[in-house]
């Protein structure tokens, strides 16, 4: 089957992307650890011998750059309906994060320990509807809201990437009730052209609550 111009032309700004090249060369696995680079720097939310869950973790790289960057004391869970390509110091588990069964399966990795850092990457596969995706990607990004709502220490960080459009104010809003601060950061490594943002929310409050129950 023929590819369709617009295949065609996200593979062309693909590999002409210097962001991929430079990843390729670095060895990382995907251009992604350059967003999360830029807004570690600026926003300080690591450090070693954290409790951290990657949502949307394939093909893993912000598992990689948090394993590299701080060593084998902290503990990284990692979850992605696609399989990734072992890490060394990262618990992988494969499974829809929208199924409870694969929910609950994460939650029991902690053991009951809260996570210090949640990061969501998640994106739901794009159908070129804008009415059917972006519902679906902020589905997602709620689900990962309440998830890191329930298993963050008081006073932790939520990082998700979110997407301008119908519910971007609503989500920000909310983490804005939730957490002490929250920042919008559009790394330079995000293509100008993708309406993908993200929110860094810092400071869970103790009074934490589900932000978007289910109806």
């Amino acid at each position: 089957m023929a590819k369709s111009t617009s295949s065609k032309r996200w593979l062309r700004e693909h590999f002409d992307d210097p962001w991929v090249r430079r990843a390729r060369d670095e060895g990382w696995r995907s251009r992604a650890v350059y967003k999360l680079e830029e807004i570690a720097g600026r926003d300080r939310i690591f450090h070693r011998g954290q409790t951290i869950v990657d949502l949307g973790a394939a093909p893993g790289g912000w598992s990689q750059w948090c394993a590299a960057r701080l060593g084998p004391e902290t503990r990284l869970l990692a979850l992605d309906i696609l399989p990734i390509e072992p890490l060394p110091g990262v618990t992988f588990i494969q499974g829809d994060f929208t199924e409870p069964v694969v929910y609950e399966a994460l939650a029991a990795a902690l053991d009951g320990r809260p996570a210090d850092v949640v990061l969501s990457d998640m994106a739901p596969n794009i159908s070129g509807v804008k009415a059917v995706d972006a519902p679906r990607a902020m589905a997602l990004c709620e689900l990962a809201a309440d998830f890191a709502a329930a298993h963050l220490k008081a006073g932790g960080t939520f990082l998700v990437k979110a997407f301008q459009g119908e519910g971007f104010d609503r989500l920000l809003t909310a983490l804005r009730v939730q957490y002490g601060k929250v920042a919008v950061r559009k790394p330079r490594a995000s293509r100008p052209r993708s309406p993908e943002l993200y929110l860094v929310a810092r400071g869970l409050r103790d009074d934490r609550r589900v932000l978007f129950p289910n109806d």
